[in-house]
């Protein structure tokens, strides 16, 4: 994976040609979260065992991870997921799949108390550079995603995130970790809205 250095004339030309080109020509910032119904993806004692998918679920958010070429992700949301590097791949089911597909996925974490990674295809970076995601973003024939509301809240702010996928689950949990950040006003455009089960997953693209 090519990052650009911080005096790299090459690599900021990238990033000022990328600014330049329509969205359409570019890889996409995804942003997805499993929410509550007020918008929670853990509760105030950091606990989310409401938001275990159902398969039908599980497919569904499978589908979306296929079309991702690179996961960026903080440090908690990296431990939740690395069960996923060592999960059995060969089982039928959503499970099987998703394992597959994580492992197949390209994966960027960005932590300053993290000594390594565990896994293949995984990369340490220990501040988050919103230049070198906008070159990766120009750069990248597949979409990006990134995972975890604190992660997520620096690619807000700094403009980088073009879709916001929430699947929320019918529970209020009436606090804990809110998965979009305050502070950022946005405008959104509604893409789609879909009922899978209980849960209702929208797909908003963010209008700059």
């Amino acid at each position: 994976m090519w990052w650009p250095a911080p005096n790299d004339d090459k690599a900021f030309g990238v990033v000022r040609t990328a600014m330049n080109r329509h969205n359409a020509e570019m890889a996409r910032l995804r942003f997805s979260a499993i929410t509550s119904a007020d918008g929670y993806v853990n509760d105030a004692d950091g606990s989310f065992d409401w938001a275990v998918p159902s398969d039908e679920l599980h497919a569904v958010v499978n589908d979306h991870q296929r079309e991702i070429g690179t996961l960026l992700l903080g440090r908690r949301m990296y431990e939740v997921m690395r069960y996923w590097e060592t999960a059995p791949g060969d089982v039928p089911g959503p499970g099987g799949e998703f394992a597959r597909i994580w492992r197949d996925s390209d994966k960027i974490i960005y932590s300053r108390t993290m000594d390594g990674v565990f896994g293949a295809r995984t990369t340490l970076e220990a501040e988050f550079d919103p230049a070198a995601v906008s070159a990766l973003k120009a750069l990248s024939v597949r979409d990006l995603g990134i995972g975890g509301p604190t992660l997520a809240a620096e690619a807000f702010a700094a403009g980088l995130v073009d879709d916001i996928h929430l699947f929320a689950h019918p529970v209020i949990v009436g606090g804990g970790t809110r998965a979009l950040p305050d502070g950022i006003p946005m405008r959104l455009e509604l893409v789609s809205a879909e009922r899978i089960g209980d849960v209702v997953h929208t797909h908003h693209r963010v209008l700059r």
